[in-house]
């Protein structure tokens, strides 16, 4: 469905305008980077589609606005993963710059000085409240940013009263089109693979990173992200979807603060779209005009739609003290691009009336933060501080989580001198998260151990753990709140540490971390002689200006010790089953990332392409994700991403077994690539799953071995839709689920059938491991990617 676009040739659709470029605007600049883009008319996901604004035909109609307009403002800050621009539009009353600059002044007070920020709104009752519209994060859902357009399209242009009430009142951020490559592609997901509205806790993707940035400059009183497409959660009379959500809310949250607003805000919206019915086309098979309402998920239901995971866009808002909401058109043409204006018009109506009461409210997240005042939380619950010792050989995993919390507006400190608190002393320069900060709820969801919610709802609609200590592997002790730990602090003046070279050599590099062993590669290719073995990789060299240089870069301390016995490291060709985007994801997406971070080079093939012509000189193998990447009996929409028909699977089948017969090492990963490998006749073992919503974080018993090196006997692991296997005579058992309580997090049902089961395991006779972990889940699990590597270099 892809056809050739010129720039300034195809229509706008509706917004179809005379164009006229601005040759000489400083806002930003076209480079004419869509030209010859090539661009889908839809998606087979998707129940309809229709004439949608394509991207590339984005810039041409927010210049021509900014033509006819004095209130707009338009920049592109950063550029996606596959390097097209983002759009950033602010609208303001540009009669009242005085108060568009009141918003930057009442920010700074908010963090530092809560009282003054109050009393600065009772001075200044004319100020503005700062809205954000995050339209169409996933690509396929196109009709966020044409909604988006329209809005901006108004509030730049339009003079009608009500469009000059509500900009005297508001600020408006449009980040324009969040996800430009699933636009243009026609998938949920970026050009990465990944979904966007899922990676707001890590922030591996500079899409999401450059959202975050958007939200710490804004500060936003209230986000909107607009989404689609629910039609029936509500019934016929009920479609589309308003947040807030159901249970369980996430606890990190100051959530009665929240819900004093959140629903009267969600039936505004929901009233303002019931009111405009009439004006509904009904182009689909929903009956827009005889609508009575929306679907809200905390009024009209008890579980399934939650927000206690911070990786959604407007979960993720509401740490920065935002009444942040997911907004679902019903259908995917004109008529839910109507709706979502209209929830949006709604929303600006309710916070123009309430701006005042809201934002102190907002305020008020900021100052019990500062207080430690958490009056809606157990005591306890918010730890007085956390400490984090840096590792001194390694200490990249937590330099790159003082980095991750200060970018997310988190205060980090360094202890002035040494210290001890619980019997344990630390060094000086030691990282301190006071808790006593404007942020501390943001703070916590990213420090804290999570908790078992097993049995607190039936059902999750994403990920229940997320922790990101034990997933990214650093240290964060809790200081106890009643504790009068009290040490001298400085402000962090530089984070990442430069490495060190010691001694002569040769060397051993400690297998500690993803920068240990992306360190690693990178020496095999530049030629150094590698070894490993047991725990750490060892180099076989003397010290020369290249390898000091590459050591240094890594931030990782390289001794001086003997040489291990033992063959040479090869650069290894790694190759990965591509799931195109079955089911709206690319389900190898993760492990593909965490593959890359550890420095292999890695190359992707399809399931049709490895049918056709085999694995060539692939020396590493990995499947991971959705067994439906070797089925020939997929849906419609799926087909183009699986197997033709049973003689391309009979093919695909012959030649991995081929591959395996030949040399070849075979890795699999997660539960689709277990159930995949078994079908496939590489191993006899019985793979047993739990529920396809339940994950979280597990304690894992890992065994002393090459594959398993790097970790400790008793281990943290990671499992989405967990595996386990039984019947396993035929291989060599490397980690189990732990004998005890083994669920450290999350949400899983009937867990009892795992415990003290294998989950890591490698064929006695052939070159085939199984890794039940979801060691590569999305960028989440940073700790557990030297599963792969193990797995790697293990002979």
């Amino acid at each position: 469905m892809k056809k050739q676009l010129i720039a300034g040739v195809a229509a706008l659709g509706m917004f179809a305008v005379p164009i006229t470029a601005s040759a000489d605007s400083p806002k930003w600049h076209n480079v004419n980077v869509n030209e010859t883009l090539e661009e889908e008319d839809g998606s087979l996901f998707n129940s309809e589609n229709y004439d949608f604004v394509k991207y590339s035909k984005v810039d041409d109609k927010l210049r021509e606005i900014d033509e006819r307009s004095n209130r707009i403002t338009v920049e592109t800050p950063a550029k996606s993963s596959a390097g097209n621009d983002l759009y950033v539009v602010t609208i303001s009353d540009p009669t009242e710059k005085g108060k568009y600059g009141y918003q930057k002044s009442l920010r700074k007070k908010m963090f530092k000085n809560p009282e003054k920020a109050e009393k600065f709104i009772e001075k200044h009752p004319d100020f503005k409240v700062p809205v954000m519209i995050n339209a169409s994060i996933h690509g396929t859902e196109f009709v966020g940013s044409d909604a988006a357009l329209q809005l901006i399209e108004r509030f730049a242009t339009a003079e009608d009263e009500k469009t000059k009430e509500l900009l005297e009142n508001h600020i408006l951020i449009f980040n324009v089109v969040a996800n430009p490559d699933g636009r243009i592609d026609a998938t949920r997901f970026n050009s990465n693979g990944f979904d966007l509205n899922r990676d707001f806790i890590t922030q591996s993707q500079v899409e999401t990173k450059h959202t975050v940035e958007l939200i710490k400059e804004w500060n936003p009183m209230v986000f909107l992200d607009l989404h689609g497409y629910i039609k029936s959660f509500g019934g016929p009379d009920n479609p589309g979807l308003i947040e807030p959500c159901t249970p369980p809310h996430n606890p990190n949250y100051e959530y009665d603060l929240f819900s004093k607003w959140a629903m009267d805000q969600a039936e505004a919206m929901e009233g303002n779209i019931v009111d405009h019915r009439s004006e509904y086309d009904n182009t689909s098979n929903v009956d827009y005009q005889s609508m009575e309402g929306t679907y809200i998920p905390q009024r009209d239901d008890t579980a399934g739609w939650d927000d206690y995971p911070p990786i959604f866009t407007p979960m993720y808002a509401m740490y920065h003290g935002a009444y942040g909401y997911t907004l679902e058109a019903p259908t995917n043409d004109w008529d839910g691009v109507k709706w979502h204006y209209d929830a949006v018009m709604g929303a600006l109506e309710f916070s123009n009336q309430n701006k005042e009461e809201m934002i102190k409210d907002q305020i008020e997240v900021f100052k019990r933060g500062i207080q430690f005042d958490h009056p809606y939380h157990t005591e306890g619950f918010f730890p007085k501080a956390y400490i984090l010792p840096a590792d001194k050989e390694d200490p990249t995993a937590t330099e790159k989580a003082v980095e991750h919390l200060e970018f997310n507006d988190i205060q980090v400190s360094e202890s002035k001198k040494e210290f001890t608190y619980d019997g344990v002393n630390y060094p000086a320069g030691t990282y301190i998260v006071d808790m006593s900060q404007a942020k501390a709820g943001l703070a916590n969801t990213m420090l804290w151990d999570g908790e078992d919610i097993t049995d607190i709802t039936p059902a999750m609609y994403d990920i229940s753990a997320w922790n990101l200590p034990e997933l990214w592997g650093f240290e964060a002790v809790k200081v106890d709140a009643k504790s009068s730990f009290n040490v001298k602090v400085h402000d962090v003046k530089k984070v990442t540490a430069d490495g060190e070279l010691v001694g002569d050599g040769p060397y051993v590099i400690p297998n500690s971390s993803v920068k240990a062993v992306n360190l690693v590669n990178t020496l095999i290719n530049h030629g150094f002689d590698v070894k490993k073995e047991k725990e750490n990789f060892y180099v076989n060299a003397k010290e020369t200006p290249e390898l000091r240089k590459l050591v240094e870069k890594s931030g990782i301390t390289v001794k001086t010790e003997d040489v291990a016995n033992g063959e040479s490291l090869n650069a290894q060709k790694v190759t990965i089953l591509k799931d195109g985007g079955i089911y709206k994801s690319q389900s190898h997406a993760g492990t593909l990332a965490a593959l890359q971070r550890l420095g292999f080079d890695v190359e992707e093939i399809t399931p049709q392409q490895l049918a056709a012509e085999g694995l060539r000189d692939t020396d590493v193998f990995f499947f991971s994700g959705t067994s439906r990447m070797i089925s020939y009996n997929n849906i419609p929409a799926n087909d183009e991403f699986g197997l033709e028909d049973e003689n391309e699977y009979k093919a695909f089948k012959q030649n991995i077994q081929s591959f395996v017969e030949e040399g070849g090492k075979y890795i699999a990963v997660g539960t689709g690539a277990s159930e995949a490998t078994k079908q496939l006749g590489l191993t006899d073992v019985t793979v047993n799953e739990g529920y396809s919503n339940s994950n979280g974080i597990v304690r894992v018993d890992y065994s002393s071995s090459p594959l398993t090196s790097g970790y400790e006997s008793t281990d943290y692991g990671f499992v989405y839709q967990p595996v386990w296997y039984t019947d396993v005579e035929s291989v060599n058992v490397h980690a189990s689920f732990n004998t005890d309580d083994f669920f450290v997090a999350g949400h899983w049902e009937n867990r009892e059938g795992a415990q003290g089961k294998p989950v890591i395991v490698n064929e006695k006779d052939q070159d085939v491991t199984l890794i039940g972990l979801e060691a590569g889940f999305r960028d989440h699990t940073d700790y557990l990617f030297r599963l792969f590597s193990n797995a790697i270099f293990t002979k």
